[in-house]
């Protein structure tokens, strides 16, 4: 299932067919109601914030190095409030470690 809001960026006919074709549902979220994608929403305004308002791109190749190095950042360095202050990689090791420590005890 894909959702989003009831903006422009996904609905084209390339995007309405590609979801057509692969019987992929589609979602509107209510108008006005942007909560109910919040994790999304999130997502993007912190991606927005922290790297595209940021950087003044100069090719496309430079807006990928850039991207993904903010993504490598996100994903495996920053601490988030989610995984109580942790950053994921010492989220999953923490996981993995207590998942060992749990076989063990039987």
């Amino acid at each position: 299932m894909v959702v989003s809001n009831n903006g422009t960026e996904l609905t084209s006919n390339t995007i309405l067919t590609w979801q057509q074709d692969r019987n992929v549902e589609k979602h509107y979220i209510a108008p006005g109601k942007p909560m109910q994608n919040g994790i999304v929403e999130s997502f993007n305004g912190r991606l927005r914030d922290e790297c595209l308002n940021e950087h003044l791109f100069t090719s496309l190749r430079h807006a990928r190095q850039l991207i993904v190095a903010w993504r490598d950042n996100y994903n495996y360095h920053r601490p988030h409030t989610s995984l109580e202050g942790l950053t994921p990689r010492e989220f999953l090791n923490r996981s993995l470690n207590d998942q060992t420590l749990n076989r063990t005890n039987f």
